[in-house]
């Protein structure tokens, strides 16, 4: 009797290997979660370095410490200068302050050898990354430039340039390897489900000769389908966790990179590409096996 009804249980419309399937996606799907992990990163470091970047407005020698206030104050609330734990990354640097930088540095006092500063007042601002298009970085230039009171606006152009062309070539790799994992992936979780039902054809075959729709034989087999990448998706997403919860316990700044809007992104990702992959890849099997005439099933 026992016997009997796990010979009906092999043979249930619908059913298939759960530790296999599941098995096999969740493991794609980890691989997948680690490199969407590494792109956050990696966009979040591009962030950064691009935040880095200084932008230095020299004033002019006869501008006074109130108006220099009042300057700063006006760049602060500018839409492209870098906001930094709630306050903007603006910082005033009086010739004063300069000169005695200089002076620690140097070792010596220049300007009791010269018999003035010959320093200006500076204004350091930090330009947020979406503005670090050269057009963008150019024409913030020319507008603070005509600010009363500048004498000149400067920044490391040739530096911006190198940051942005290495940024490209980094970036179109990065998107070349994730097509390519994500096509492999895409197949690997394919191959796997196709093969699963291959023992069911003769059921769909049986199916069919009783007069039963393609509907309600895809039916079961497509909600197992999303069930299997379901639970799948969700055993990735708990192993990724857990290794990122262990890196950020090793390595604390690893934890600054992070934000986590990205990593819930993440997650919804894997889980809907799990259930969306598993729906797709076991439609396309069982429909190929209700196409099949009988020699082929053979």
């Amino acid at each position: 009797m026992a016997a009997a009804e796990k010979k009906y249980r092999k043979k249930k419309l619908g059913s298939y290997p759960f530790v296999s399937v599941v098995f096999s996606i969740s493991i794609t799907l980890f691989v997948l979660g680690v490199f969407g992990y590494l792109m956050i990163n990696a966009t979040q470091i591009t962030k950064t370095i691009r935040e880095s970047v200084q932008l230095q407005v020299y004033l002019r020698k006869n501008v006074s410490e109130s108006e220099m206030l009042r300057f700063n104050k006006t760049l602060s609330a500018k839409e492209y200068v870098l906001i930094k734990d709630g306050q903007p990354k603006v910082e005033t640097i009086s010739k004063e302050q300069a000169a005695e930088e200089y002076k620690q540095e140097l070792g010596e006092d220049f300007v009791e050898f010269l018999g003035e500063n010959p320093l200006r007042d500076v204004i350091i601002l930090n330009i947020q990354s979406d503005y670090h298009h050269p057009d963008s970085l150019q024409k913030i230039k020319t507008e603070i430039s005509k600010s009363t009171g500048v004498f000149e606006v400067d920044y490391q152009q040739n530096m911006v340039k190198q940051i942005n062309d290495n940024l490209k070539v980094i970036s179109a790799t990065l998107l070349g390897f994730a097509l390519i994992l994500l096509l492999a992936a895409l197949i690997l979780i394919n191959n796997t489900i196709k093969l699963a039902l291959f023992s069911q054809r003769f059921l769909i075959r049986s199916m069919q000769l009783v007069g039963a729709t393609s509907g309600f034989i895809q039916g079961p087999f497509l909600r197992r389908a999303v069930l299997y990448g379901f639970f799948s998706a969700i055993i990735a997403s708990g192993v990724l966790y857990s290794i990122i919860i262990y890196l950020n316990n090793e390595l604390p700044d690893l934890q600054a990179l992070q934000s986590n809007q990205s990593l819930l992104i993440l997650f919804a990702s894997i889980i809907v590409l799990g259930m969306l992959v598993g729906f797709g890849s076991s439609y396309r099997a069982v429909n190929k096996y209700l196409k099949m005439s009988l020699d082929e099933l053979y």
